[in-house]
């Protein structure tokens, strides 16, 4: 079985990521530093090795990468444009210095597949949508210079040092396992089972492309398993514009409750305005493509949630 090390792999993508690897016949080592991961997130993958490890300990990932790993899905991020403008310094600490440890570490030990997790919106900024592969990247907050800055590095190693690197951009990604997730999804899913008002930033016209995560996880093993050279990167979403106005909409549909209330509060800083990407390379290319319209994907979502209370 080919060995593959996914970072932050008991996080929400890498928890829903590690049993579809098991099953394409991957055996996974997990290494996460259980900030916002658990165990508890593993369903059905409880036999994985898993290192407790921060992905900026470079000892740590030296010493996981030496036992005859073949690749690499590097997941482990702070992952909350929000929280990044709060604190730039932890997200340049985690992203960047995180991102450039994991690379070196590959480097060293001659891994010569890696995926590395990046972002669509956050990275290219405010431009019009539908963005691509071709889009010119002016990020607006630490989290998208962060992701920017590791896609350079990824290009740049993958150039210097002979390894195959995949960056995928992914959308925003809903789906089980996200209760600890900050996104607009999660916050109207708990106001809802909570009783509060949805609150929205802004007066709900900025839009996002929202993909259900085993479509992206799909994606992520279709970007691993791919015979590319050097560096490639790949826009990973729905190609779908929603509105916060109908997002929050759809969810109370879900949810049964129609008349539940909004409250429409200041617009965040570091938020784009408006993004959804096309995916046209990443279907030619790696055979993506999604399979859940996103009233499925938030029925799933909804689903899990009410279960986790």
């Amino acid at each position: 079985m080919r060995k593959v090390l996914v970072t932050g792999g008991l996080g929400f993508i890498g928890a829903n990521l590690v049993p579809l690897l098991g099953r394409a016949g991957h055996n996974v080592i997990i290494f996460d530093n259980f900030s916002r991961g658990s165990v508890d997130n593993l369903v059905d993958s409880n036999d994985c090795q898993i290192i407790k490890a921060d992905i900026r300990d470079s000892e740590a990932l030296n010493e996981a990468l030496a036992n005859e790993i073949d690749s690499v899905v590097h997941l482990a991020a702070y992952g909350s444009v929000v929280e990044s403008v709060a604190s730039p310094e932890d997200n340049y600490s985690i992203n960047v210095e995180g991102t450039f440890n994991v690379l070196n570490a590959c480097r060293k030990n001659n891994i010569k597949k890696m995926v590395f997790a990046s972002t669509g919106g956050a990275l290219i900024g405010n431009a019009n949508p539908p963005v691509n592969e071709n889009s010119v990247p002016r990020p607006i907050s630490p989290y998208g210079a962060s992701k920017l800055a590791g896609e350079g590095y990824c290009c740049a190693f993958a150039n210097a040092y002979d390894i195959d690197i995949v960056a995928l951009r992914f959308a925003n990604v809903i789906g089980p396992i996200s209760w600890h997730k900050k996104g607009a999804v999660t916050a109207f899913i708990k106001a809802i089972m909570e009783g509060e008002p949805l609150k929205v930033f802004g007066d709900g016209s900025a839009t996002r492309d929202y993909l259900y995560v085993e479509d992206l996880c799909r994606g992520i093993v279709l970007g691993l398993e791919a015979q590319l050279s050097g560096f490639n990167a790949f826009h990973l979403a729905s190609g779908n514009e929603v509105s916060v106005n109908q997002l929050a909409e759809a969810v109370c549909k879900v949810a049964d409750e129609l008349n539940h209330p909004i409250e429409y509060l200041d617009k965040r800083p570091g938020e784009v305005e408006r993004n959804f990407a096309d995916y046209t390379l990443a279907k030619r290319v790696l055979g993506f493509s999604p399979q859940y319209t996103l009233e499925q994907a938030l029925a799933e979502t909804y689903t899990w949630y009410k279960g986790y209370k």
